[in-house]
């Protein structure tokens, strides 16, 4: 069985960047999110957008390590944990 941590990873460990694709108050642009490790790989070969645990839906393109990581992503992942 896969664990919490193995099945959703930080796009800091698992992207090297991000690229917004939708219309919002931009926000989502001054963070790093999480997402499950097997859509950032499939995002990265095909060029898919993925869905982060907060809901944000995005093409990894930018470097995650120059932002700090999102808030709600990593309140759900707590609770994930737990």
């Amino acid at each position: 069985m896969v664990g919490i941590r193995e099945r959703f990873g930080s796009l800091i460990d698992s992207a090297p960047k991000t690229k917004h694709t939708g219309n919002d108050d931009g926000d989502h642009e001054r963070f790093s999110h999480y997402a499950d490790k097997a859509k950032i790989v499939e995002s990265a070969v095909t060029g898919k957008a993925i869905r982060a645990l907060c809901g944000k839906k995005w093409i990894p393109t930018r470097d995650p390590q120059n932002f700090p990581v999102c808030p709600t992503c990593k309140e759900i992942y707590s609770r994930l944990k737990q």
